[in-house]
């Protein structure tokens, strides 16, 4: 590796280079035989080399020739590499002169390139070789190189930008200075003189401007406004980039307070709840304290009571008994008489466990924000709790009957809540085994619905339970009637006249009519003598229409001219 290769080297490593166009963005060092891709990106030919084939496509007049197609590394852009390969892309020999120039700029005193031992002061950009001054004056004596051209490093560096000629890659040190017009690629003269010699080729300044004038109207007609709509519409998107950020750190300051607001909010209501919760229990623990107190009195009266009296009767005497009888039953008559309170037992565990929390309940604004969470302590009271809906008392047979049970607290309030012990049992009055199944659906705020389809007709006994006790009016009478049947036929004055005069026409009652008529007419034999139905012979519009067993049972001849039966 030569002094300038290893100047390159450790300049990459140490990241101290300047010019970006030099360095190939795919190995991060400076160019090493830069090739142009299709996309216009340029990179080393080994980096194009090591791209993955993204597809294989063979060409159309031949398989055996494929394209390989690579992503490009910077735009991501399907390209073609051609089947010659990657070296068969175009050079980008602008890349080369800014990596000249880079190493120029940034290695220091250059060493000669041929003689290797002065310092170079000048460049061929024919051969792209750096000479010292004994070199450069050999190489302009010389025939082949004499008409080279020779640039002073000082020169090309301060310029800021090289100017070389393009060298033919079939004759070194041939110009391309000609353009084949039929294989559209520069060419240098020997090329021209035999490989291109039937083709037409011309001076390449003659052609350039007209690719050039191409390239400028492409570029200031069409992409040059393309460009500068597409950098408004990005620095648009910039602009919305920037709002949104904006917006959404607003939006998201916004956020924490409004958390920040409901969880002290929350934690208010909780310490409510939690302050609320102990009223309850001071409440209820200084209930029970009174109510256990009472019922020590309560059982200390009554035990000693008992106690005196087993006593005296096991131990005392006659005389002694006789002439304690007054006080004793004086005292055991008013303990009798006043009976067990029930008020000293209101307060049972279940009632103490009728204390909950509501989670989902609405519990009103704290400091503008909706809460939910709502404690529960109201006591189940059976005494107090109701039915309601008609069919408790009254149902049909094998139709649906419903009603509803309400819980209610001691004041007569309805419970909030459900999940109680109810049972509802329904059994005939009159006939053993005779019960209808009932169905008990809780709606949790308190309410039971209850539905039950009796089988027969008749005097049932509804028992209501909660807590395994009859609420008030428990047992309750069901009366259940039977089924109404309704009538099929036509409420008529007679046959002949509600079918048109229809022989054929027929009717409950038992008139006739002469003449082949089967149903009955007006003032002819066993005709009712007023409207009546067709389908069972009865004269009440608003009745139940007569089973066919009774119809049956009943012969024509000894039919009742009234169907009030």
């Amino acid at each position: 590796m030569s002094e300038q290769e290893e100047n390159s080297e450790r300049r990459e490593k140490n990241g101290v280079l300047g010019n970006p166009r030099a360095v190939c963005s795919a190995c991060g060092r400076l160019y090493r035989e830069p090739k142009i891709l299709p996309c216009l990106h340029t990179f080393c030919l080994d980096c194009i080399s090591l791209l993955e084939p993204f597809s294989v496509k063979p060409e159309e007049r031949g398989v055996a020739a494929e394209t390989r197609t690579v992503l490009c590394p910077d735009c991501d852009t399907e390209v073609d590499i051609p089947p010659a390969g990657p070296g068969g892309l175009c050079t980008d020999h602008l890349a080369l002169d800014d990596v000249f120039l880079e190493t120029l700029v940034t290695d220091g005193p250059l060493g000669c390139d041929l003689c290797g031992e002065g310092g170079a002061e000048s460049r061929c950009e024919a051969c792209c070789v750096n000479l010292c001054e004994f070199c450069c004056q050999a190489h302009r004596r010389q025939r082949r190189t004499a008409s080279h051209s020779i640039q002073s490093l000082a020169e090309l560096k301060s310029r800021g930008r090289l100017c070389r000629p393009i060298l033919c890659a079939l004759h070194p040190g041939q110009e391309l200075r000609l353009f084949c017009q039929t294989c559209d690629l520069p060419v240098c003269p020997d090329c021209a003189g035999t490989l291109h010699c039937d083709h037409r080729c011309c001076p390449a300044h003659d052609v350039v401007d007209r690719y050039g004038d191409r390239i400028r109207e492409l570029v200031a007609g069409h992409l040059r406004p393309q460009l500068e709509w597409l950098e408004q519409a990005l620095e648009k998107v910039e602009v919305s980039l920037q709002a949104l950020q904006a917006r959404v750190e607003s939006t998201a300051g916004e956020v924490r307070a409004f958390a920040r607001g409901y969880a002290s909010a929350v934690e208010a209501h909780c310490l409510s709840l939690l302050r609320r919760l102990e009223d309850i229990r001071v409440l209820r623990r200084n209930q029970l304290h009174l109510q256990r107190a009472q019922l020590q009195q309560a059982l200390s009266d009554v035990k000693g009571g008992v106690e005196f009296a087993e006593r005296l009767l096991s131990s005392g005497s006659d005389a002694e008994i006789l002439s304690a009888k007054g006080v004793t039953l004086k005292r055991l008559s008013s303990l009798a008489e006043s009976g067990f309170d029930a008020h000293l037992a209101a307060l049972s565990p279940e009632d103490v466990g009728g204390i909950g929390f509501s989670a989902g309940e609405a519990a009103g604004d704290v400091d503008g924000y909706p809460m939910v969470g709502v404690i529960h302590h109201r006591t189940l009271d059976v005494g107090k709790c109701t039915v309601e809906g008609e069919g408790l008392r009254q149902g049909t047979e094998r139709q649906q009957g419903r009603f509803t049970l309400v819980l209610r607290d001691s004041t007569g309030e309805q419970m909030a809540r459900g999940g109680e012990h109810v049972l509802v049992s329904i059994a005939h009055s009159q006939k053993k085994n005779c019960t209808v199944r009932t169905s008990l659906v809780d709606n949790d705020d308190g309410s039971y619905a209850v539905s039950y389809t009796p089988l027969e007709s008749g005097v049932y006994s509804v028992w209501v339970c909660v807590r395994t006790q009859h609420i008030k009016g428990s047992p309750f009478t069901l009366s259940v009637k039977q089924k109404s049947r309704s009538h099929t036929g036509v409420f008529h004055c007679c046959s002949f006249c509600s079918s048109g005069g229809n022989k054929e026409a027929r009717c409950g009652c038992p008139g006739t009519m002469p003449g082949g008529f089967k149903g009955c007419g007006h003032s002819h034999k066993g005709h009712p003598g007023k409207p009546h139905w067709s389908c069972c012979g009865g004269t009440v519009e608003k009745s139940d229409c007569l089973p066919a067993s009774v119809l049956a049972a009943v012969s024509p001849r000894g039919h009742l001219w009234t169907a009030e039966l």
